[in-house]
């Protein structure tokens, strides 16, 4: 099974700017055609007050900074001239995360969508949604927030797929700002499939593909949990991708480039189990022969190696 979709991580909070420009952007792009790559999905339009594009709306309301360049019409144009499916990833207030209440990112959320699709939606490579909310277990209110929020989307974009992207509440869902690896308490096998059959039905008419993370379980593991995330999947008439994460959990230095071993035994998991599609968190940081990371710039060598891609 090889990668063929990616994130655009360009406004994040545990990853380290690249600062770049519209120039490597490009660059970028023509690496990830070349290894494959036909689906990208920015992974949030903005966090706090920073913003991938000029919204007027979050500018007005919540005091957002105005960006110096409007990367969503960047990437839009990018993927047009790449061929690349782009999708569009929401709003972040950061308010969740402290929160622990999704509720606090709907309200806005609603009046960005309608923004975006209104300023960008007749690009022809605008392919779909993302929420960027991530979830897993028990997540307060989620249900409700992912469902409304997928209904919304849909509604005024005609029906374009959404996808989540969750994680497993495995031994290493650890936070970023922790100097831990695992945790002693995490969720078993049974508990995860029978929690995200109660999640799965709740947002079954309005989310039309899941593609779990898949680095919070050992790799043993893991084709286990990937099983029971496509069968689910296939329950409730979703499509079943694979966020195959291209950095390590398992060393404390958060995070660096994974160890191609270590993505191959991902990927060849979500192939036995019959996944669809597998994308990457992410490329440019991860993957990248111009990555800040000399080791993303081997990753991509030895994957280009590997599936014998000139």
């Amino acid at each position: 099974m090889r990668i063929t979709g990616t994130f655009l991580d360009e406004i994040s909070h545990d990853i380290p700017h690249q600062n770049w420009g519209a120039k490597e952007w490009d660059a970028d792009f023509a690496h990830m055609k070349k290894l494959g790559i036909d689906t990208v999905i920015m992974i949030r339009c903005g966090y706090q007050q920073f913003l991938t594009y000029p919204s007027a709306y979050l500018i007005d309301n919540h005091g957002c900074f105005n960006p110096p360049i409007d990367l969503v019409q960047l990437f839009l144009d990018l993927s047009e001239k790449y061929g690349m499916t782009f999708y569009f990833g929401i709003y972040d207030s950061g308010k969740y995360w402290v929160s622990g209440d999704m509720r606090d990112e709907i309200d806005s959320n609603l009046f960005v969508v309608e923004e975006v699709f209104q300023k960008y939606g007749q690009h022809r490579n605008f392919g779909g949604w993302y929420l960027s909310l991530e979830l897993s277990r028990k997540t307060r209110n989620a249900v409700r927030s992912i469902a409304k929020l997928g209904n919304h989307c849909k509604a005024v974009s005609g029906g374009l797929p959404v996808l989540i992207s969750p994680w497993v509440a495995g031994k290493k869902a650890v936070l970023a700002n922790s100097d831990q690896i695992t945790k002693s308490t995490f969720i078993s096998i049974q508990e995860h499939e029978r929690e995200w059959n109660e999640i799965l039905d709740g947002i079954k008419n309005s989310v039309d593909i899941v593609a779990f993370q898949d680095g919070h379980v050992d790799y043993n593991e893991l084709e286990a949990y990937l099983a029971v995330n496509k069968n689910l999947a296939d329950t409730y008439e979703m499509e079943s991708w694979t966020n195959s994460e291209s950095f390590d959990r398992d060393m404390p230095i958060k995070f660096m480039p994974i160890k191609f071993e270590k993505m191959l035994l991902k990927l060849e998991a979500a192939r036995k189990v019959g996944c669809t599609k597998a994308i990457t968190f992410e490329f440019s940081h991860f993957m990248s022969p111009q990555s800040a990371y000399i080791q993303a710039h081997n990753l991509y060598d030895r994957y280009m190696e590997y599936f014998k891609i000139r």
